[in-house]
């Protein structure tokens, strides 16, 4: 039997690391230079966080999560999203007591039980933000200009950003009343889902993928028409501080994301041509999730975005990265004396902060052969002569430009850069 990798996962090989490691540092560099600071959480949390935080009505809690018993009897399921286990975390350490706002980014793996597609996976990577204790509109928009600079500075093309506002506790319930009288009388024409959704969780009527029902969405009545004086103040900010700072943006009377803890804004980033299904970022503000956790009201907003979908679009739209070209030496070896001294050079490269290796124990033609394909850029020979000479040749494999140079230069030319 030959193992395969489990439905809906992928390995990361080794042609595709200098990609990820380029995308996920341009996400901390640019989270850094917005002012916020990493957190990590557990890979597994208690399931009832997500059934409290997430709401138990959605997609995600009903189909999507790997939930499991563990030894001690207690339900623990693994993270299918970031933002609950943060607020978690938040509470715990007692972050409240801190000078508000909080700002947090993480860059985690997070697992879900879908339908694998392009571009959605089971296990898969994200980056994502989170700000406690800020309700002013501000934040909101800072919040989405970190998402659309960092794709931006990746190099992503035209890219789509739609915003909306579902209100708050003082205004949903009626506009929901209004939206579910509004779907009664074509009940009949829904899909099996929001057959479902009309009477558990009627916002996500709105958000349906399903042919039937998109007829009806077109025409359903507008949350942003129906909110509160608050707000309505509120959304008239976010829309304005998005003009300011120059963010073109698209009002999508639909959006209303998938989570239960959403309020006020909500916003999506696509790429072109594959509209929503394609999603690169997701987000929006959650001013009661902490609060609904156990924690005082705290104001919060953030967002998801999915690092595998990322890079799927750098590849489609076929950009390459600017990537510094690292060098990496590998010492060649004509004898056993050259072996050890092969051996010795190498660490002594690596000891001063450079990347060496020594070649494998084969003729020298199959030395260069190897190096090529390991992607090093220079090799150093070593043989019988060059020991006694004291001056060691050093191959260019761009361009097979050789000259010979002694061991102290050698370390000092390779590890200066570092």
């Amino acid at each position: 039997m030959v193992f395969q990798s489990p439905r809906g996962t992928a390995d990361i090989l080794p042609q595709d690391q200098p990609q990820w490691r380029f995308v996920e540092q341009a996400a901390r560099r640019m989270a850094y230079r917005f002012g916020y600071d990493e957190i990590t959480t557990p890979i597994f949390e208690d399931t009832d966080l997500f059934s409290r935080g997430i709401g138990s009505s959605t997609d995600i809690l009903e189909k999507e999560t790997y939930t499991f018993p563990d030894r001690g009897g207690d339900s623990m399921t693994l993270r299918p999203e970031g933002t609950a286990p943060v607020c978690r975390a938040y509470l715990q350490h007692g972050m409240n007591n801190l000078p508000q706002p909080v700002k947090l980014f993480y860059i985690v793996p997070n697992f879900r039980y879908e339908r694998p597609q392009s571009g959605r996976y089971r296990a898969f990577n994200q980056f994502g933000i989170e700000v406690f204790g800020e309700q002013d509109a501000y934040i909101d928009a800072e919040v989405i200009e970190l998402a659309w600079k960092y794709l931006e500075a990746l190099g992503l093309k035209d890219l789509s950003l739609t915003i909306n506002s579902i209100g708050d506790p003082s205004c949903r319930p009626k506009y929901i009343e209004h939206l579910k009288d509004y779907y009664h009388p074509h009940i009949a024409n829904l899909c099996a889902d929001c057959n479902r959704r009309i009477n558990t969780n009627p916002l996500r009527l709105l958000d349906c993928k399903n042919d039937p029902c998109q007829e009806l969405i077109e025409s359903a009545p507008k949350s942003i028409e129906m909110l509160c004086p608050s707000c309505d103040k509120h959304w008239n900010s976010l829309v304005s501080n998005l003009s300011n700072i120059g963010l073109k943006h698209t009002v999508e009377n639909r959006l209303v994301r998938g989570l239960d803890y959403y309020t006020k804004t909500v916003f999506e980033i696509s790429p072109p041509d594959d509209g929503r299904m394609s999603v690169i970022v997701g987000g929006g503000r959650y001013d009661g999730l902490l609060e609904e956790l156990g924690g005082s009201p705290t104001p919060g907003i953030g967002f998801g975005m999915g690092i595998e979908r990322v890079i799927e679009n750098l590849r489609r739209q076929k950009i390459s990265l600017n990537q510094q070209n690292e060098q990496k030496i590998m010492v060649a070896h004509i004898g056993n004396e050259a072996k050890l001294e092969a051996i010795k050079l190498a660490s002594l490269i690596r000891s001063n902060g450079g990347t060496s290796l020594v070649a494998p124990s084969r003729g020298l033609r199959s030395q260069l052969k190897y190096a090529a394909h390991i992607k090093a850029t220079e090799v150093v020979i070593i043989g019988d002569d060059e020991i006694e000479s004291g001056l060691f040749p050093v191959r260019n494999l761009a361009n097979s430009e050789q000259k010979s140079f002694r061991k102290e230069e050698i370390i000092n030319m390779f590890t200066q850069n570092q």
